[in-house]
């Protein structure tokens, strides 16, 4: 995700033990129905179902006495002083999914930013990631030359919010091993471009305070006034465990990513909610995308034709579609005039806003990690730093530089959230139905 999260975070690990030892909760997965697609025999349901990240699972001692601590590396001195003691110290508990502001309903996914109880406001910021039908491993998705399709209600999502839809090349069983048998049913083993520093990495205590680092590819940042899909790349494959400088702007991931905004990039009738004339205001505003009612959105990842065996079947694009009543709309164009012009991330557009994305190989790298397989996120989020104004405030989008601020939005909008549905990834083509061609319907 493009700048640091704000990080709902704590400690885990040990479910399988505590499990066996009969002491943890026991951890129940809400079903979220997902479907793969071709174009010749369309798209066939998926029994996947989603787990909430690690920090969200209560961490406590094995007689349930003490506390194991965990936030940044700090942890315990007398249960975790090191990766085994954690080990067999301290055990999991499962979940409690409606109290962190998880629904999923069939198809469908609703996250909450605040749970509101006995007239008190608690941020929750939830973050979860899809789980295969056997709900032990994440769900491993291979979209290179292929495209990837969700519907999204953004309506509730004023300025400052971020309702994120992305990929992670995680590790598929959530690094599970003889310290961590808990695994990805737990929600363990984050990472992305952004090389957080949580309290297990890999699956084990992070007692050194390391940055978990991989690849990442933001398929949806957005809000109601604003949205972008940026590509982060990594110079390590999988999961890279970063020190100092490393962890820096300047280090193995490259921070801010080849992104696409099309406010930033000079379109600003293209995307936001459409209002009707009003008595102080007689001009009706309509947006292309209309974000006051559900839609569509496609990410399609196109790769090179050219028979060189150095550049054939490397990614050269990631395009973006959008699909509302029934009809496809065309991503806006760049308008900025200091911008390559295009509708989509290209190399001519990376190597004009990201000069170290290119560095560390661009497209070509995102596609690596594609191939390799990365798994799928869905959060929400404020920023209680930088009011999220690098998304919908400036240059960026039609918000101002405070309304971004997380108080403002717990008082004014509690009921803040996003609803993301329909999640379908496969055959370019498939996943839509664009009115004149076959596929996916």
């Amino acid at each position: 995700m493009l700048y640091l999260r704000t990080a709902v975070a704590a400690a885990w690990l040990l479910a399988g033990r505590a499990a066996a030892q009969g002491i943890g909760n026991s951890e129940t997965h809400p079903r979220l129905t997902t479907e793969k697609c071709t174009i010749k025999d369309g798209c066939v349901k998926q029994n996947t179902s989603i787990v909430l990240d690690a920090s969200f699972h209560n961490l406590r001692q094995t007689n349930g006495t003490g506390e194991c601590g965990g936030y940044r590396g700090k942890f315990s001195k007398e249960l975790c002083p090191d990766h085994e003691s954690c080990a067999k110290n301290c055990v999991f508990d499962g979940a409690d999914y409606e109290g962190s502001g998880v629904k999923a309903d069939g198809s469908s996914l609703t996250l909450k930013m605040y749970n509101e109880q006995d007239g008190n406001v608690t941020a929750v910021s939830p973050r979860v990631y899809l789980l295969d039908a056997q709900g032990e491993d994440y769900e491993v998705l291979f979209v290179k030359k292929g495209e990837l399709s969700f519907d999204v209600d953004v309506s509730k999502l004023v300025c400052g919010m971020n309702g994120a839809l992305y990929l992670a090349e995680m590790n598929k069983t959530g690094a599970r091993s003889a310290l961590n048998p808990a695994g990805a049913k737990y929600g363990t083993g984050y990472c992305d471009a952004q090389c957080p520093v949580l309290p297990f990495i890999d699956g084990v205590a992070n007692i050194d305070s390391k940055g978990a680092c991989c690849n990442e590819m933001d398929l949806w940042e957005a809000n109601s006034l604003a949205s972008t899909f940026t590509a982060h790349v990594c110079a390590q494959p999988g999961v890279f465990q970063c020190t100092g400088d490393e962890c820096g702007s300047l280090g193995v991931c490259e921070k801010s990513g080849c992104a696409y905004n099309t406010w930033k990039l000079g379109n600003q009738s293209f995307y936001g909610p459409n209002t009707a004339p009003s008595s102080s205001n007689s001009n009706a505003t309509k947006f292309a995308v209309d974000t006051t009612r559900p839609f569509t959105v496609v990410t399609q990842f196109f790769t090179s034709d050219n028979p060189s065996p150095i550049s054939f079947g490397v990614l050269n694009e990631v395009r973006r579609l959008y699909v509302q009543d029934g009809v496809v709309i065309e991503n806006a164009p760049v308008v900025d005039p200091y911008m390559p012009p295009g509708d989509s991330l290209r190399m001519s557009h990376c190597q004009a806003s990201a000069a170290l994305f290119d560095d560390l190989g661009g497209l070509t790298t995102t596609g690596h990690a594609l191939d390799r397989g990365m798994v799928l996120a869905f959060s929400i989020w404020n920023d209680n730093k930088q009011f999220m104004n690098w998304l919908d405030a400036g240059k960026a989008g039609p918000c101002t530089y405070q309304e971004g601020d997380p108080e403002v939005i717990r008082k004014k909008r509690p009921d803040t959230s996003v609803t993301f549905s329909n999640i379908r990834w496969g055959e370019l083509g498939s996943t839509y139905s664009n009115g004149t061609t076959g596929g996916s319907k």
